[in-house]
């Protein structure tokens, strides 16, 4: 066997978009080149009579209670309802106020005013006149006081563990004070590319013991604190003093603590824990959410690659492995890190329960550094983009969750307990229960217009891709719901149970993001070049294209706009690729003027209700970038390119904050082209020498609000 891992073909216009090779082999183990994971037949409805969805929806009614949206700096005078202090008994720093900042009140008027840049290939972050850009922080900058310099030939797991992770992935920013002028960056760090990372690559077989722990530190979160520059839009991490919330967590030794209804179950029990409840690391943390109770959740997705010798697991087991993407084919399958030879738990041969331990969706309490992250085993496990919170009507906690994988599902999760406003210590610590025990559906969706679907992306006569669904429950509590499945069967097996319930398979659903504003549940469907395959699911109503390489945008509208509501209206308000291209729909909008995009993964909102869309693997041959439209009102789908990120990156985030003057995005995987080197880089983004993943921020220079 070859030291150096295989590097499959440059994938131009085919699977994952234009994707680089060098990107499918470390982000997501080649997952492409392994079978697709989902092979049940599951049936899907036909035309739902008279079923016609309404396209402007209704606005949600009511104040949501404490939103940590960011912050209302002064000049946006958005700090009605800042939280004051918080005393945690343990942690003696936690600062006298921190501002849950508000959305403005109404529906923003999608009077987006910046001119939409446009598509280009320079190895340099653009973004519209106007408007200008700082690097925040970028791989090697010191997180913990007294880190060491970063120094690429003399890397280790210690100074890393101490350091800004690699490939940046989920940013979210916490207001620390409220002025606007301090806050908490979270950061997820989602995978690492070791060509990129150790000058001199000798192949995964020749790194050194000490190489692959220092890429395990690399992995996990960085909190870091940050202040506003001068009373712009601009942020810096704050680089002297105690910095008291800064925190590594990583996946060399970071402890978690799994909740809920798995957690101690016989699928989580391992030799180095026989009582199924302290995992050790994060793997692949990717999208995430923050909490109205001023937390971050963040999503593991392709933690299969990480695991080798699942050829010698339990014959039982197998069939339950190859559903999560772990081949039990050969010892090491394509992509794989040979992370074993650092730490044997990742070998399933010797520990084959190992795998289920992630794949959860984790939450971190930056506010308290000494807290130890959770698990949380109620929300399911499959390979998990991110959450997104948003509190129902009834006061019941409502999480939206994609299952990033070519044909799998879209998920709900509703608390059993409700959300306690206010700011008293015990309804924080109320709060930070919430998502240990729920309900959690999957989504099945109807179509209005099945019969003209014919896999071109024509628009049916109706005018719409739209139609009905109902979330079909899996498991409330320790209720299995799931014919001949355990509450621990469901929560540990999540995509089996979508599969015997029937649950609509997507074009790899990412990030999901309901509207603080409206209640609207807006999803990112990346991309399937699977869909329409001899032997795959044919196009359908809600993934209206075979061959679909360039996504759309989904839309759900729940009954009574209430979020704990079991059915929904749905629709696609944008169908993503060139707007000339006749199988495009920007919600009718005049095409002439909108910006072409291409895979949209990541999804946030303005302060004023415009909906913001990161791509990765833009198939139209350009950088990815960040978009912007609004989703109600005459501007819907008027949709309009705001920045894009240096050659061979992808965008991720977005972070806009409450008071609207700052964007924050990831730019991840700079220059991950193959054959590129520390040596022989294809980006010399941001430094000018080698590329390095970092944090940005843009801000307008008139000192106005982003966007508008």
């Amino acid at each position: 066997m070859s030291d150096r891992p295989r590097l499959l073909p440059l994938l131009t216009g085919t699977r994952h978009g234009t994707r680089d090779a060098m990107t499918c082999l470390y982000r997501c183990g080649n997952a492409c080149d392994h079978p697709v994971p989902n092979t049940s037949d599951n049936a899907y409805f036909g035309d739902v009579v008279n079923a016609e969805v309404s396209r402007r929806g209704v606005v949600r009614a009511g104040a949501v209670g404490a939103l940590v949206l960011g912050f209302g700096g002064a000049a946006a005078g958005a700090l009605a309802g800042a939280a004051p202090a918080v005393a945690a008994p343990t942690t003696p720093d936690v600062p006298e106020a921190f501002g849950f900042g508000r959305p403005s009140t109404g529906v923003g008027n999608g009077a987006l005013t910046f001119k939409p840049i446009p598509p280009n290939k320079l190895d340099t972050l653009v973004v519209p006149n106007g408007y200008d850009h700082a690097v925040v922080i970028k791989w090697g900058d010191p997180v913990l006081p007294g880190a060491p310099a970063f120094d690429v030939h003399h890397q280790s797991a210690a100074a890393q563990s101490r350091q800004f992770g690699y490939n940046n992935d989920f940013v979210g920013v916490l207001p620390l004070d409220k002025q606007g002028r301090r806050a908490l960056l979270v950061v997820n760090h989602e995978y690492t590319n070791e060509d990129l990372m150790f000058p001199g690559f000798p192949g995964l077989d020749g790194l050194s013991v000490e190489q692959l722990r220092t890429a395990m530190a690399a992995h996990g979160m960085s909190v870091v604190e940050l202040e506003r520059v001068a009373g712009t839009g601009q942020w810096k991490p704050v680089d002297s003093g105690r910095r008291p919330y800064n925190r590594r967590v990583t996946a060399l030794s970071t402890r978690f603590d799994l909740t809920g209804p798995a957690a101690g179950s016989a699928w989580l029990k391992t030799a180095a824990d026989p009582r199924g409840r302290t995992v050790v690391g994060t793997l692949n943390n990717c999208a995430g959410g923050v909490t109205p109770w001023g937390t971050v959740l963040s999503g593991e997705e392709n933690f299969n690659q990480y695991f080798v010798g699942a050829d010698a697991a339990p014959a039982e087991l197998k069939p339950k492995l190859d559903r999560y993407g772990i081949s039990t084919a050969s010892r090491y399958p394509s992509g794989s890190r040979k992370w074993e030879r650092a730490d044997e738990r990742f070998d399933l041969a010797k520990h084959p329960n190992e795998a289920h331990r992630f794949g959860w969706i984790v939450e971190i309490d930056p506010f308290d550094p000494e807290s130890r992250p959770r698990k949380h085993t109620a929300m399911g496990r499959f390979k998990h983009e991110g959450a997104n919170v948003i509190i129902a009507r009834d006061g019941h906690v409502v999480a939206y969750m994609g299952d990033d994988e070519r044909f799998d599902y879209l998920y709900k999760f509703v608390s059993d307990k409700k959300f306690l406003k206010g700011n008293s210590w015990a309804a924080r610590q109320h709060n930070l229960t919430l998502l240990e025990s729920g309900t959690l559906y999957v989504a099945q969706l109807e179509q209005t217009s099945a019969g003209e679907i014919d896999g071109s992306g024509a628009l049916p006569s109706d005018g719409a891709f739209n139609g009905r669904g109902r979330w079909i429950k899996l498991v409330s509590g320790n209720r299995s719901f799931v014919d001949g499945m355990t509450a621990a069967d469901v929560l540990t097996f999540t995509r089996l149970a979508g599969d015997k319930v029937g649950a609509t398979k997507m074009d790899r659903p990412e990030d999901v993001e309901p509207s603080q504003l409206t209640g609207k549940v807006y999803v990112a469907l990346t991309n399937n070049t699977d869909r329409g395959k001899a032997g795959k699911a044919a196009a359908d109503e809600a993934n209206p294209r075979n061959a679909n390489k360039h996504g759309q945008i989904l839309e759900l509208v729940e009954d009574r706009n209430d979020n704990t509501a079991e059915a929904f209206a749905w629709s696609l308000p944008i169908v993503c690729g060139d707007p000339t291209d006749p199988s495009t729909f920007f919600a009718g909008y005049d095409k002439t003027k909108v910006s072409p995009i291409s895979c949209p993964d990541n999804v946030a909102f303005d302060a004023t209700g415009n909906l913001w869309i990161s791509t990765d693997g833009n198939a139209l041959g350009s950088n990815d970038g960040l978009f912007a439209t609004a989703v109600e009102g005459p501007e819907r789908g008027h949709l309009k390119q705001f920045l894009t990120v240096p050659i061979g990156a992808e965008t991720c985030g977005p972070f806009i904050t409450g008071d609207n003057r700052s964007v924050f995005v990831a730019v991840q995987h700079p220059g991950e082209i193959t054959g590129a080197s520390v040596e022989n880089p294809a980006s010399n983004w941001p430094d000018g020498d080698y590329a390095k993943p970092g944090v940005v921020v843009t801000w307008r220079l008139d000192g106005g609000p982003v966007g508008s």
